[in-house]
């Protein structure tokens, strides 16, 4: 499976220069905790880095700084790790691992945003992935004393 049938295709951006407070309205309203910060080129929406509900805190709140005075590009991660869609899960995993990063936003071939990847994204495919794997054993089982009765 590519990590492009499997990301959120649903992403919430910012643009550099939004204010974080205005971020963080964004976060709120849609329940996320962080934003995949876009440039506008040629139309489509590159990603140039992310903003985390995290950055927030340790970089501003937690040194009690006013908000008003930066925007997303002042906070952003601005060395941007992102996955080709034609990227695999199990690739994606290691390069998430390799970076050390929870997060990662899914490109297509021109360097467009197509998705978001998380983590907790992939745990949960892998759950389930494991559930049906584990439904295997009592199946053949049933199977194997129907056919030997």
């Amino acid at each position: 499976m590519s990590i492009g049938e499997f990301c959120n295709r649903e992403v919430v951006f910012a643009t550099r220069a939004m204010s974080l407070p205005e971020a963080a309205q964004l976060m709120r309203k849609y329940h996320v905790g962080d934003l995949v910060v876009v440039d506008e080129v040629d139309g489509k929406r590159v990603p140039v880095g992310i903003v985390t509900d995290r950055d927030m805190v340790i970089e501003v709140i937690a040194q009690s700084l006013n908000v008003n005075d930066f925007s997303v590009a002042d906070i952003m991660s601005p060395q941007l790790v992102s996955v080709q869609e034609k990227e695999g899960v199990f690739e994606t995993i290691q390069l998430m691992r390799s970076r050390g990063i929870r997060r990662i936003p899914v490109i297509n071939q021109d360097g467009g945003l197509e998705g978001l990847v998380s983590a907790d994204d992939i745990l949960d495919l892998l759950a389930e992935e494991m559930t049906e794997l584990a439904r295997v054993t009592p199946r053949q089982q049933q199977r194997e004393a129907k056919t030997r009765t």
